[in-house]
């Protein structure tokens, strides 16, 4: 390949990439047990990013909670066994006050679901609205084609933490019935400290 012909491609891909990077949004979860930084990716996954950032800005999880764990220990019956916390509004009453949205896979985005990722929490495809969880190490089988959900279309993966592992499995390690917390862990807020660009 010509070198000319190199260079535009490469000047294309790192202005791919460049564009990416500035598309990046960062939250703050602030729980009573420590602060959990995240990117949200408004560009590869942007009707669920964009419908959580938008659930932020509204204030939509002050006062919410992270109530789910699931661990190796804590699932039994699953034959695939995954590892994540999950929060939101919780109660059926609140959460349906909002639209579902449309379900974007890992096919679609190209976000895996690797160690520490933020992703929606569904029952069927296109029923995701309000809550979500985080994964606590790779969790290959909530990608497109994975075992965990028979419907094989995974789950919706938005965003990453980048500050804050530490809070995610200190929550995960908290006393549990049938996978809820004995004692959720408010969420008091979540706030946006980075917009995307345009």
């Amino acid at each position: 390949m010509h070198s000319s012909t190199l260079l535009l491609l490469f000047v294309l891909l790192t202005g791919v990439v460049s564009c990416r990077e500035e598309r990046v949004a960062r939250v703050v979860i602030v729980t009573e047990m420590g602060e959990i930084e995240a990117e949200v990716y408004p560009q590869s996954a942007p009707v669920t990013a964009s419908n959580f950032l938008a659930l932020v800005e509204q204030g939509v999880y002050s006062n919410s909670s992270f109530y789910r764990v699931v661990r190796m220990d804590n699932q039994p019956m699953n034959n695939v066994k995954i590892e994540v916390i999950q929060g939101g509004l919780f109660e059926d009453s609140l959460v349906n006050q909002f639209r579902p949205i449309l379900h974007e896979s890992t096919e679609f985005t190209g976000i895996r679901h690797l160690d520490g990722v933020l992703s929606m929490a569904r029952n069927e495809p296109g029923t995701a609205s309000t809550e979500f969880f985080i994964c606590v190490g790779d969790q290959p089988s909530l990608d497109y084609g994975g075992g965990r959900n028979p419907d094989g279309a995974g789950f919706a993966a938005f965003g990453k933490v980048v500050r804050g592992m530490k809070v995610v499995r200190a929550i995960q390690e908290r006393p549990d019935t049938g996978q809820y917390l004995v004692k959720p862990v408010v969420i008091d807020e979540i706030k946006v400290i980075v917009k995307p660009t345009p």
